[in-house]
């Protein structure tokens, strides 16, 4: 769960208001979109649950770690409650389809034989069973998105936080992808999706947070708003 209360973000080298007042709730098991302009404050909100910066002011949890008195060395612990999917992959470009995902278990210190057993279960659900000794180059885009999402998911974290996800993709691979994330969802990991893809939201019925200008300006399951996109 994350819970932000009156949150409050200004940056200390430019003294730039990101966040003014932000208050919402995600529960357990939710599939919510993030969703405004460039600018607006969805990348600080990420920052702020994954632990990156503290608020100026308010009050944050994260799946039980209050982030506003979290000390670094309890970082590490919040984040393995996180799985992180990126715009640009972020693949190590030398290990195969199958050495990315394990390289996510071995740095949290998983055994070689929970390995074995578990990345051919997360490939088989992403959809790239039989891809396991290609490259990131031999790959599509789509199919590296989805080793991306393979690597969040193998360690079983409680959400998912895909981060402008289809911003390298076509429309079809975008809805593809995120049929996989509403799929991920229903098996029960929460889902939090940032974009601004009008488009893509629409094509959903779920709950979107609208942000602009560092405030909510909308919280509900009517849509997106029209915001203009770039």
């Amino acid at each position: 769960m994350v819970q932000m209360n009156d949150v409050r973000m200004v940056y200390d080298n430019t003294s730039a208001v990101a966040l003014d007042g932000v208050d919402f709730t995600i529960n357990e098991g939710e599939f919510v979109f993030l969703v405004g302009p460039s600018g607006s404050g969805k990348t600080t909100i990420i920052k702020l649950i994954n632990g990156e910066v503290a608020p100026t002011s308010g009050a944050i949890s994260v799946n039980g770690f209050d982030m506003t008195a979290i000390r670094r060395r309890r970082l590490p612990k919040l984040r393995r409650t996180l799985g992180v999917i990126f715009q640009d992959f972020r693949l190590i470009d030398k290990m195969t389809v199958y050495e990315n995902v394990a390289f996510a278990m071995r740095v949290v210190g998983a055994s070689g034989r929970d390995i074995r057993a578990r990345v051919p279960q997360v490939l088989e659900l992403v959809g790239l069973e039989g891809r396991e000794k290609r490259f990131p180059a031999e790959l599509s885009g789509g199919e590296q998105q989805r080793v991306a999402i393979a690597r969040a998911l193998v360690n079983n974290p409680r959400m998912i936080i895909a981060d402008e996800p289809t911003g390298n993709l076509d429309p079809v691979r975008s809805l593809d992808l995120m049929l996989l994330l509403e799929k991920i969802n229903e098996l029960g990991t929460t889902v939090l999706v940032v974009t601004h893809e009008k488009e893509l939201v629409n094509a959903f019925s779920k709950r979107v947070i609208a942000i602009d200008s560092g405030r909510i300006i909308n919280d509900g399951m009517d849509g997106y708003y029209g915001y203009e996109t770039e």
